[in-house]
Order: structure tokens, then sequence, then C-alpha cells
């Protein structure tokens, strides 16, 4: 028997036309809806549409499962539209304020509109971390992969790293030794952090140069977002990820100060409690962030 989901969203396509019209009414990826219609003609044998540039036109076998099952699935959706009398389910969910709200709040959106309640702790990956193995959190979406004792994590995106600084900090380095010795061209930089142990910029600085920085730190502020607007100022210079960067760097606000042969990448892990089963509600958000990530800008 066909999954309702690969049902509703044939009678979506049906409806709508278009593989990419039905995927913005689901709230879902076009390769997405895709993959669930290939899988529901491979369930049924039949192909239920033609596909070209204009859209999805139904065939004979299309037109005629639309007419057996579009009620049904109307009715479906109408009770599954229908608000919970009960306070709705909420799942609890870590992360770093800069990447929930730059990446995890608009990924999540949709499921609040069928009745999910997100809940959102900001911190650092520690403390998050801490929060998850005690029970407190559900999810968390962390930039560090620490070995922890009834926590598995799942790799969801690479990020790449840049490191960027306002044009006038840009003016004092001498691109003649930094050709020959980067990281000794740099020093005299301030730098802006975001923690107090460095962790993005000295992850940089270990992966392209061999040591932990020895500049000065004129700032430390736990937002990627607050540190760029520093950087911006000329506070000092930092590592940020490419995609959060990348408008100050097209606009000239901040100038790339050091062009590696391989781009710094780090990966962003969904850490969920081990050895307990996770719940329907995390497992929807932990499913949509996954997909979701797959669209998402990486430079």
């Amino acid at each position: 028997m066909p999954d309702l989901d690969l049902l509703r969203t044939f009678v979506e396509v049906h409806r709508a036309g278009s593989i990419s019209a039905a995927a913005t009414r689901l709230g879902v990826s076009q390769p997405s809806v895709s993959e669930r219609l290939a899988r529901l003609e491979a369930d049924l044998g039949a192909v239920l549409f033609v596909r070209s540039s204009r859209g999805a036109a139904p065939t004979p076998a299309g037109d005629a499962l639309a007419a057996r099952v579009t009620g049904p699935i109307a009715q479906l959706h109408d009770v599954w539209a229908t608000p919970d009398p009960g306070p709705p389910q909420a799942v609890r969910i870590g992360g770093a304020s800069d990447v929930i709200a730059a990446r995890v709040v608009p990924a999540l959106a949709p499921l609040t509109r069928q009745g999910l309640r997100l809940d959102f702790a900001l911190g650092l990956a520690d403390d998050l971390l801490t929060r998850l193995a005690d029970g407190d959190l559900d999810v968390v979406v962390s930039s560090v992969r620490t070995p922890r004792r009834g926590i598995r994590y799942r790799g969801l995106v690479d990020e790449e790293f840049v490191l960027v600084g306002a044009p006038a900090l840009a003016r004092t380095i001498d691109r003649e030794r930094a050709a020959e010795a980067p990281a000794a061209a740099l020093q005299h930089l301030p730098l802006v952090a975001y923690d107090a142990d460095l962790s993005i910029v000295r992850r940089y600085w270990r992966s392209q140069f061999g040591h932990r920085p020895a500049n000065a730190v004129a700032m430390v502020v736990p937002d990627l977002r607050a540190v760029l607007a520093a950087v911006v100022a000329g506070v000092g210079v930092s590592a940020l990820p490419r995609y959060l960067a990348e408008p100050a760097i097209l606009s000239g606000a901040v100038e790339v100060l050091h062009r590696p042969d391989e781009a710094p990448i780090n990966t962003l892990h969904l850490a969920i409690r081990a050895g307990e089963p996770v719940g329907p509600a995390p497992t929807r958000v932990i499913e949509l962030l996954a997909e979701r990530a797959r669209d998402w800008d990486v430079f």
C-alpha cells in the first residue's frame, strides 16, 4: 500500500500541474517531490505524469488515481490541519544564536503550521551538549563533535570558513611577507573571537598555519553576526562561515585576508541522545533539517 505522504504529494502535483509549485505548497524541496513521485510510480507500476518544461501533465493512469484518492486525502488533510485541543508537542532545540537564526528557524518554520511547537535554547556548544545529555534538550545543532557519553552525532552540512578584516586593516598587511610567512604577516592584527577559547580562529590558524594564533584578542562575542559587525567596524579580524561573510565581502565592507589552496571546512552536526529511541516529533525536526541543509548555500 502506498505511503500517505506519497499520495498527498501526488495530489498536490496533480492539482498544481507543476513539481516546483507542489514543492512550495508542501514546504519541501523539488528533488524530494520528484523522489516521492518516483517511489509512488514504482509502487503502482504505472507512469503518473509526463514531465516537460511546461510542468507535469497527468497520464490517464494519473487522472484515474487522482479521481480515487483526492477526496480522501483532502479529508485526511483537514484532520491533520485541525488544531489539537491540547498543548502542541514541543521539540527542544539547542544551537548557536547565529546558526539558529540564519539556518534552523527558516528551515523548520513549516513544522509549526503542522501543530509542532519548537522551543529554542541558545548558547555555546559545550553547555548545550551537557543539557542534551541531561535530557533538557532533544536536538542540538553543534559546530563541534565532542565525544560524550550518551550522545551521538549526525553530519548536517559542511561550511567553508574565510579570514576577513576591514579594508583599513587589510592595507596594513605586508603582502610580500604574507606570501612567505602568512601567520607572521597577520600577527599584528587583533582578533575578534566567538569565545574565550578562540575555538573558530584557533581551528583556522591550526589548519592553515600549524599553530595557535599569537595575535592579541580585541573582543569576544558569542554570536557570529556580532563578530562580523565588529570586523566591519574595524575592531579586528576573524574567521567566519563564507555564507555569513559573503554579503560583506561583495559590498567591500570586509576583505578576504588569506586565500589558502584548500578552503578550511567545518562540519555542523546534529547531536541527539544515544541509547534511547528518538520520538516522532524530534524525528520530523531531524529529517527536515537534513533535507533543507542540502539546499543551503555552501560557497
